[in-house]
């Protein structure tokens, strides 16, 4: 499950593209989160995880003032979630998650994406079955017993805790990220995360060849092009 982990967010590193991309997203997902469960971090607990992961990856302040703001305000857009699924190049499987407040046009711009690349959308619920939500955490460490003692005490339901190369991987549903964040900043005061985040997890990987790579990343960069796509998640493995 790590392998996976570590190959999606390489891949997907790539794709996160230009600075502005990257707040355009963030701004979009904190206004749609503080409108819909309120603008104080304090009692909307999805809300402060999104500004922190936000400020992880350096999104400025005001990026973030600004749209908590606007959402305080009542008055902007309404964004609504929609997901797409199918099979990029290399019948690799893939989720297009996407905030929008025009379906036709979304769905128009994810659809071309596909088609352009020789790839197949599919149905809702098409590929989803193949990857687990989960909540992730990635800090430095190697005693990954202790971690899933820490974890246990505080009745935490976890799918597992892995160790490798100095750091702790620890998996556990989506629903049990806050207890999971909790529990390990509880017991390490001092602890970095590198990684909080919830994730789709593909269970299984699909190996693209040379042949398809250039249609892959083709396909990448064009859904990254797409105003409204926010996250895709994918298994696929490129070589080396």
């Amino acid at each position: 499950m790590g392998r996976a982990f570590e190959v999606r967010k390489a891949a997907m590193a790539k794709t996160a593209g230009a600075k502005t991309k990257v707040y355009s997203k963030y701004g979009k997902e904190i206004y749609v989160c503080a409108k819909n469960g309120g603008s104080d971090p304090e009692t909307n607990l999805s809300l402060r995880r999104l500004m922190d992961k936000a400020k992880k990856d350096q999104v400025p302040a005001h990026v973030i003032d600004k749209a908590i703001d606007k959402a305080a305000g009542g008055a902007g857009e309404n964004y609504e979630p929609a997901r797409y699924e199918g099979f990029g190049p290399g019948n690799c499987m893939v989720i297009v998650d996407c905030l929008t407040d025009n379906a036709n046009r979304t769905i128009t711009d994810v659809r071309n994406c596909f088609t352009k690349t020789n790839a197949k959308i599919g149905a809702p619920g098409a590929v989803s079955h193949m990857f687990d939500h989960q909540a992730v955490f990635q800090f430095a460490g190697d005693d990954e017993d202790a971690v899933l003692e820490v974890l246990m005490e505080e009745d935490v339901d976890v799918s597992e805790v892995e160790e490798q190369d100095g750091k702790i991987t620890v998996y556990a549903p989506h629903t049990e990220f806050n207890n999971v964040r909790t529990a390990l900043t509880n017991a390490y005061p001092d602890l970095t995360l590198d990684t909080e985040e919830i994730t789709f997890i593909p269970q299984t990987e699909t190996e693209i060849s040379e042949e398809d790579r250039p249609m892959f990343e083709k396909f990448m960069d064009m859904l990254n092009d797409c105003d409204d796509v926010q996250d895709v998640y994918h298994n696929a493995v490129l070589p080396d």
